[in-house]
């Protein structure tokens, strides 16, 4: 089942996806918020603090690198996909992958503004600012989106041949 999980096409799937997912966190947290009023969030900000914090060179240019690619493209999508999905799947069902999304952009919320904060020497929850709220919706948008994309690239193409004699 492992080779099965480590193919080019999943991880294209995964690469799509979280793509599709931090494009949507990003306009959340840094077009439709500010321009509702709310706070605009940075998360880079917080990647530079904790590479600070590991001792490690941090710039702007690391900060969006780490928040882009490793985290967005690359993290976060192998954390459903390899981790939070098999574990859910093995306890619900497959028939609930619309709530299983909500819930894991919620526990990378609770893992990113909760725990990496922390970890990087700010306030856990960032003192439960509006930033906060706004970094909630952000993570449970990308956790929505993320799923979804990957349903979307996973379907069969309703185009080949193939699909229309099953």
């Amino acid at each position: 089942m492992t080779a099965k999980l480590f193919n080019l096409n999943s991880l294209g799937a995964m690469c799509i996806a979280g793509l599709c997912a931090t494009v949507a966190f990003d306009a959340w947290g840094q077009i439709i918020s500010p321009g509702l009023g709310w706070a605009n969030l940075s998360p880079e900000g917080l990647a530079i603090s904790l590479l600070s914090s590991l001792g490690l060179p941090a710039s702007n240019f690391l900060g969006f690198f780490v928040h882009f690619y490793v985290v967005g493209l690359i993290a976060y999508p192998a954390g459903w996909m390899f981790i939070f999905k098999p574990v859910w799947t093995s306890f619900v069902s497959d028939a609930h992958l619309g709530l299983a999304s909500a819930f894991y952009g919620f526990s990378l919320w609770v893992f990113a503004i909760g725990g990496v904060t922390t970890f990087a020497g700010l306030p856990p929850f960032l003192s439960f600012t509006g930033i906060t709220w706004v970094a909630l919706a952000g993570h449970i948008l990308y956790g929505i989106v993320l799923v979804a994309v990957l349903k979307f690239v996973a379907r069969p193409d309703q185009s080949s041949p193939a699909a229309h004699h099953e």
